[in-house]
């Protein structure tokens, strides 16, 4: 018998913690991890996509990372070492081209990325 993923009490839905829940989009915007052949890989809300180009808002690039062996994973689960990894700062916009793939980020990645600590040199 499986387990219900979620449940109705007055109103208000109720969800296992074990069932990855897609990240709350910003203005309509999803939250995604982008992979480019040039550039690396960044966190950040989707604003626009036009064949191997796409603009983020709000991102972060992703220079290294500990504790998740993909961006697959890393986009379900985050990251389980956060203090280890090196994410710069947020910028507010940026484009990025040359992608090769774009993976929509569950609530939980989304909320340890944002707390990984600001590398800089």
């Amino acid at each position: 018998m499986s387990k219900p993923e979620s449940l109705m009490i007055d109103e208000v839905k109720y969800v296992r913690a074990d069932v990855a829940q897609p990240a709350e989009k910003l203005d309509g915007m999803k939250y995604v991890i982008v992979r480019s052949y040039d550039a690396g890989c960044f966190a950040g809300y989707l604003k626009e996509k036009k064949d191997r180009e796409v603009t983020l808002v709000n991102a972060r690039r992703l220079w290294y990372w500990d504790g998740a062996a993909s961006l697959s994973q890393l986009a379900m689960e985050g990251v389980k070492s956060p203090s280890a990894c090196k994410f710069p700062c947020e910028v507010s916009n940026i484009i990025i081209n040359n992608i090769c793939e774009v993976i929509d980020a569950t609530e939980k990645a989304k909320y340890s990325i944002a707390g990984v600590a600001i590398w800089k040199k």
